[in-house]
């Protein structure tokens, strides 16, 4: 027996559903699916866009199947390989029915004593046989000795400095590995999206569509044995418009169409220029500058920026924003929308998530429409938020201390951004806009 395909896509939404805790799907709102698009891809590197998402939780309707494409990204985001290995595992098990050993009734054998030692031998032989079974059980759960990471090779080069997309050749040494190993790539920091290789080969290529800061590692089964850390850099500031289907490539602004005098800025007549429209779906911009920030550390640091998202009609009306810190292995997450809206945001700090149903976070609300100054100062992981010269919440994040790499803004519709600088380890970084 097995599922049809809208019972095992009911499954995969009821898995997703549990994995986030929000409630039930059907009470979600437009910022919610805003939300599982960001987590999905932060986990998958995959993007699927809000509109794929509401059609697949039914808040849209759809008179096609999804793509493999979208069911193999929910596959890896709950935990799977792909969807195959998703479905494979909903299969109904058979039941298995143990066979009985029927012993004759003691009123009617036809030689008690012989019958009896049949019986006697026959449960000797189940007994021996399920010994042999435990016996070869305990000896495949012996732990294989470590596999010496010195017999491995493992690095990855960029084919262009800076600048997206960019592709990136991995060189790898396995052959020390068994002939019945398997040999993996991983090519961000989730092991669970692992690409198989040759272990006879040494080299495999891949592409990169966004930038930042990957873990990436060579695996063998599932041991470790080499890791590269590996950034992929912007020519300064980047912005791009994420894909709306389920195509993979995003829309790349040029420098010429977004650098206007002191900032950097996507307009509706950009918008219009690509033939794109502000609603009913806001188009989903984002603005990235990562390069090399030296020693600067999560731990101490201030940064300030001045932003604005002048879009306030229709679906854009809370005007939400997202300002993200990024780290090598870790993220800052601010939020700042419409002051009507700040009922449903969420503050996420190294590991302290703070969301506005639990939390104040009024302060994160005010008019985008206007140029709006953001400030974050850390001292000895405390860290206070400042919107518009004004204190607006203060939090602790647990998270070890680790390396600043970056910026990136989200914006609903259009966004724009100016004057933004960083400092850190006696060191400050302005963010020009050139």
């Amino acid at each position: 027996m097995k599922y049809s395909e809208v019972e095992n896509i009911e499954k995969c939404k009821k898995a997703i559903e549990d994995k986030l805790n929000w409630g039930s799907s059907a009470l979600w709102l437009n910022y919610d699916f805003e939300r599982l698009n960001e987590q999905i891809f932060a986990e998958t590197n995959v993007q699927l866009s809000v509109s794929t998402l509401k059609r697949i939780f039914g808040k849209a309707s759809y008179t096609s199947s999804p793509s493999l494409t979208t069911l193999n990204t929910l596959a890896q985001f709950i935990g799977f390989a792909n969807w195959r290995d998703f479905t494979k595992n909903l299969a109904p098990q058979p039941t298995i029915i143990e066979p009985q050993v029927v012993v004759p009734p003691m009123a009617i054998p036809a030689k008690p004593l012989l019958n009896t030692n049949k019986r006697r031998y026959f449960i000797y032989g189940i007994i021996s046989t399920l010994a042999i079974i435990s016996l070869i059980g305990f000896m495949t759960q012996i732990e294989k000795p470590p596999l010496d990471p010195g017999k491995f090779v493992f690095s990855a080069n960029k084919v262009v400095t800076e600048g997206l997309p960019n592709s990136v050749v991995f060189t790898y040494d396995a052959t020390a590995a068994k002939p019945n190993d398997s040999v993996f790539i991983v090519q961000t920091w989730d092991t669970r999206r692992k690409k198989q290789v040759d272990r006879n080969l040494h080299h495999h290529s891949a592409i990169y569509y966004y930038p930042g800061y990957f873990r990436t590692k060579l695996l063998v089964n599932n041991e470790v044995v080499k890791r590269h850390d590996l950034q992929i850099k912007t020519d300064n500031w980047l912005a791009l418009l994420e894909p709306t289907q389920d195509a993979k490539i995003p829309l790349y602004f040029t420098k010429q169409e977004v650098l206007k005098g002191h900032e950097i800025s996507v307009d509706k007549d950009l918008l219009k220029k690509y033939g794109l429209t502000l609603q009913p779906e806001l188009p989903r911009v984002r603005l990235f500058n990562q390069t090399d920030l030296g020693d600067l550390m999560s731990d101490n640091f201030t940064f300030e920026t001045v932003l604005k998202n002048d879009f306030a009609e229709g679906t854009g009306a809370c005007q939400q924003v997202q300002v993200l810190i990024q780290c090598k292995d870790d993220v800052i997450i601010i939020p700042l929308c419409a002051k009507t809206c700040i009922g449903n945001i969420s503050l996420y700090a190294c590991g302290k998530n703070t969301e506005s149903k639990d939390a104040d976070l009024s302060g994160f609300g005010c008019d985008l429409s206007q140029w709006t100054k953001l400030r974050v100062e850390t001292q000895n992981k405390e860290m206070t938020f400042f919107v518009n010269d004004k204190k607006v919440h203060t939090l602790n994040f647990p998270n070890d201390a680790t390396g600043i790499v970056g910026l990136q803004y989200r914006f609903g519709g259009v966004g724009a951004v100016k004057d933004t600088w960083i400092e850190g380890a006696g060191k400050r970084h302005e963010f020009l806009i050139k």
